[in-house]
């Protein structure tokens, strides 16, 4: 097993701390540990984009797209520093150990459009949609304040996450043939299936918080979880159906294809 790495964000967190009011111990607790893990995530998401970028310009995507995927990138870095900031601001450090990344997945088996359209479908039509979805609910339930205009900041970028994925697959579907399509859809089922364990795996269920927590963006597991679910048959599916790919189908059948 690969060594935990060392993330150190607390000089970038401290210069953009949100003005907080003093809260019950029990709750900054929670708050520290939530904000941590999304600095977490965020932070994490950086070489995600930037190997999605390279993939890109290997499969032959203009230069803009390949420009795009290292904003994003980079907004996912600043991301990272502004949910340090939250901890910050409530007595945490902006610090955690976290795992070495995983390699990105190539997708050798079949051509580069494909491949990247592959993880496009997964980084930015599917999580990242999911993303808008729970952030926005979140952001409802926070009072006007700096901690809310720090998630709106974020939650516009995910916003232009999701919408690259859909722009991109708009564009490559009408290119791919019967065999291509039945490939992808395929693949949509290991991707669904992943992307549910990864949602319910951070979303627990039983996660109970202090009383006044939605202010402060943490969200109940359960009702996260019934908006995860709707955000996929929603919006998710018709979208990829109307792109011609089988996705109701993969949604029915991911947990046989889990590889």
């Amino acid at each position: 097993m690969d060594a935990a790495l060392p993330l150190d964000l607390v000089e970038q967190a401290r210069k953009v701390r949100p003005r907080v009011a003093a809260i019950d111990p029990a709750l900054r607790l929670a708050v520290q540990r939530t904000w941590r893990g999304r600095m977490v995530n965020e932070h994490g998401s950086a070489p995600v984009f930037e190997a999605l970028g390279e993939q890109l310009r290997k499969a032959g995507a203009s230069p803009e797209r390949v420009a795009e995927c290292a904003r994003m990138a980079e907004e996912e870095r600043t991301h990272g520093v502004l949910c340090g900031a939250v901890v910050e601001a409530f007595g945490g450090d902006a610090r955690a150990e976290i795992a070495p990344p995983p390699p990105f997945p190539e997708h050798a088996d079949v051509p580069p459009l494909e491949a990247v359209t592959r993880n496009v479908l997964s980084v930015c039509c599917l999580a990242e949609t999911v993303a808008v979805t729970i952030i926005s609910a979140e952001r409802l339930e926070m009072p006007e304040g700096e901690l809310r205009d720090l998630l709106t900041r974020i939650l516009a970028d995910e916003i232009g996450h999701a919408r690259f994925g859909w722009r991109w697959l708009a564009e490559v579907a009408p290119t791919f043939d019967e065999a291509a399509r039945a490939r992808l859809g395929a693949y949509l089922a290991v991707a669904f299936r992943r992307l549910e364990e990864h949602e319910l795996d951070h979303l627990p269920v039983g996660a109970r918080f202090p009383e006044g927590a939605a202010a402060y963006g943490l969200c109940n597991g359960a009702d996260a979880r019934e908006l995860f679910y709707d955000t996929v048959r929603e919006v998710i599916l018709p979208r990829l159906e109307e792109q011609g790919l089988p996705a109701a189908a993969a949604w029915a059948s991911r947990a046989a294809k889990l590889t």
